[in-house]
């Protein structure tokens, strides 16, 4: 073999296992994130965070990974908000009212007919109050709230059918763990029992209440129609998710990274909030289809009911603050 050729060769063999160290570390840098979610692999939600998690990989060149936890796999809405203090998650959805356990105002947006309809929450989504209130939730948590997703209205399901307030009275129902879910029921007469969303199912099959309340979409992924004789359209939550990203993760992070992070988390949350409202705008007709008595409300009567309570002794937020969102 020639001196040339050796030399060709030499050449070529330190190139490939220079590529290869290279890939190695490459691999070896690349940094996995953790999402975790309550919700059911096959809704919109864990969808669109699944696409999320593809294009972080895809926009970073796998730099940064993320996997995602549904259906309660890491626990439950308590466990993963604690979970982004502890650093074992680092992306979460989580209701409002789930934040509000940390920074009260954040809250505001998960209470019962704080909206006027969806235009009204979409506003706020882009105003500057919610801004402040999640740089208010990060100064008081170290975690940074990147955007919003529709998680639909909230309707009550029960076994005895519903016409107005008064037929709330005395009906054990369950509600989501976090003191401002009560304050609806609590407003009609109900009686709010707090259960884990996982447990929800098994709960109305064995009566151990007699109601719950969620949107039509989680209605439909869950199940609860099977158990259920009547949905009752009371729309008293215009609800949604927050995303939020736990402080050690958000920190560690350059302002590169971050910003395709955000991007694509906000993308997702765009996505799963049309295809939410396509679902509603379908399912009544196929609840009906499946049986089931979808029962329309006058919803000013449950509104009525209610109100009295925004600004009452269960308020995590000031009046001022209620003011700027009912102006918006």
């Amino acid at each position: 073999m020639s001196a040339t050729r050796r030399t060709v060769l030499r050449t070529a063999t330190l190139t490939t296992a220079l590529l290869a160290t290279t890939a190695a570390f490459s691999t070896a840098q690349a940094e996995e994130l953790v999402f975790a979610h309550v919700y059911e692999a096959q809704s919109p939600y864990h969808q669109w965070a699944v696409w999320a998690a593809e294009q972080l990989a895809e926009r970073t060149d796998g730099r940064l990974t993320m996997e995602v936890f549904p259906a309660s796999s890491l626990g439950n809405e308590v466990d993963i908000n604690e979970g982004l203090a502890l650093g074992t998650v680092d992306v979460i959805y989580t209701g409002a009212l789930f934040a509000g356990r940390s920074f009260g105002p954040i809250a505001i947006s998960g209470a019962p007919y704080m909206f006027r309809d969806f235009d009204h929450w979409a506003t706020y989504t882009q105003s500057d109050l919610f801004t402040e209130l999640g740089d208010g939730y990060e100064a008081e948590t170290g975690h940074h709230v990147v955007t919003m997703t529709y998680y639909g209205e909230r309707h009550v399901t029960s076994n005895t059918e519903i016409q107005d307030p008064a037929d709330m009275d005395g009906l054990k129902i369950r509600v989501p763990n976090a003191p401002l879910y009560q304050m609806f029921p609590l407003a009609v007469n109900a009686n709010p029992t707090p259960i884990a969303f996982a447990e929800v199912y098994l709960a109305l099959q064995q009566g151990v209440v007699d109601a719950q309340e969620n949107p039509l979409p989680t209605i439909q992924f869950k199940k609860f129609y099977e158990v259920q004789d009547h949905i009752v359209l009371t729309g008293h939550i215009t609800d949604a998710l927050l995303t939020i990203v736990g402080e050690s993760r958000w920190n560690g992070l350059d302002d590169a990274d971050r910003e395709v992070l955000v991007a694509v988390l906000e993308e997702a949350a765009a996505g799963a909030t049309d295809e939410i409202r396509q679902m509603e705008a379908d399912l009544v007709d196929w609840f009906t289809g499946e049986g089931v008595n979808v029962v329309e409300v006058d919803r000013a009567s449950f509104r009525d009911a209610v109100v009295p309570l925004h600004n009452g002794d269960m308020a995590t937020w000031p009046q001022e603050i209620y003011d700027r969102l009912q102006g918006l």
